[in-house]
């Protein structure tokens, strides 16, 4: 049986000519209401932001079929309605004071965490890779968590905030380094272990309850999944569901990776929110920064026996060239803006969401 998989995409929407959040999503989401929809509509922290869930997928091709599916939908709603719906981490530019989504769980967050929740304005591709128990769910993030940095270069989708350049490729990243948790978590001995840890922080700073653990991977606890939390928002939907089977081949290896200790790995994660693909990445075979396209290519080597056990070398293999070869989701954004302002930044966000993009992205993605 194979490995399921299932992602949760975030969008923000975006005034076309600013670039700042439109508080439009729960129109989107009403008139994206659909009974016989398999995935889910739901709202997010901002009222300018919305997540689709994808169902519980076996192949890259049926994942990437309802990631698309969906995206197009709302990319054609944003049209008609005069507005973009961006795949990005944060937005280029933000609206001073905004409120959260008036939903009880998040009025408690913001107040829990007092100024930082206005600043909190991002987005994410969450990945959750079914597991067969809870200490199956733990050995696979023991696995995945050295390779995280190496992720986050690749996802990296967040250089502008304020409508200036951060000089970061994921400031999304940095800003949830504000969080009572934050990054890349220890390594765990077994359930037992993370239950006694987790429970601990409990009522500690903003820990209200394990959805506010705020690690890049963590089991879930509302399914028998591990959920890799690490990805920005994702410009191209290919490139959505190529990272999640990437994560799905590194669970399903078959090997266990070093363990290395939880400050190295954040400042390696940190380093990698920093330059992205553009400078060496921390090689976790090697515990040394090395060429990032090295690191990449060992981080492939290492997932490869998961990706050829369902068949996604080829389709993984495919974009992680592109990306190597073009940039992170960070260097097209700067690009556009470098080449056209803010009216080719528009231009970017807005065709890559859209569905024509996404279908013949889709074309290279095998069943």
């Amino acid at each position: 049986m194979a490995t399921t998989i299932g992602a949760e995409e975030e969008f923000i929407l975006l005034d076309p000519i600013s670039l700042t959040p439109v508080e439009r999503a729960t129109e989107a989401r009403t008139a994206l209401a659909d009974p016989d929809r398999d995935g889910e509509v739901m709202a997010e922290f901002f009222p300018s932001q919305l997540e689709y869930a994808s169902p519980v997928c076996s192949t890259a091709a049926e994942l990437g079929r309802s990631l698309s599916g969906f995206r197009g939908e709302l990319a054609g709603w944003a049209r008609e309605h005069g507005v973009i719906a961006a795949g990005v981490g944060v937005p280029f530019d933000v609206t001073a004071g905004a409120r959260v989504t008036d939903l009880p769980r998040y009025r408690d967050i913001a107040n829990d965490f007092g100024r930082i929740t206005a600043d909190h304005q991002i987005s994410g591709l969450h990945v959750h890779i079914g597991t067969r128990d809870r200490d199956s769910a733990i050995r696979a993030l023991n696995r995945v968590r050295p390779w995280l940095p190496t992720l986050l270069a690749l996802s990296a989708n967040s250089p502008f905030w304020e409508g200036a350049d951060t000089g970061f490729d994921s400031w999304r990243a940095i800003h949830s380094r504000r969080w009572t948790t934050h990054g890349i978590p220890p390594a765990f001995r077994d359930p037992e272990d993370y239950a006694r840890r987790t429970a601990a922080l409990g009522g500690i700073g903003g820990t209200s309850d394990a959805g506010t653990l705020n690690w890049v991977v963590r089991p879930s606890e509302k399914y028998p999944t591990l959920e890799v939390r690490a990805f920005d928002a994702q410009l191209d939907v290919r490139v959505s569901t190529a990272l999640a089977v990437l994560v799905r081949g590194m669970v399903d290896a078959g090997h266990d990776e070093p363990a290395h200790d939880a400050e190295l790995l954040d400042a390696a994660y940190w380093h990698a929110a920093r330059y992205g693909l553009d400078r060496d990445l921390f090689d976790p075979r090697s515990g040394r920064l090395r060429p990032a396209a090295d690191v990449v290519h060992a981080l492939l080597a290492a997932a490869g026996p998961g990706l050829e056990r369902h068949g996604d070398v080829e389709c993984v293999g495919s974009v992680v060239d592109g990306i190597l070869e073009h940039g992170n989701g960070a260097t097209r954004q700067r690009r556009a803006y470098r080449d056209g302002g803010t009216p080719a930044l528009a231009e970017l966000l807005d065709a890559a969401t859209h569905s024509d993009r996404a279908a013949q992205g889709l074309t290279e993605i095998r069943e």
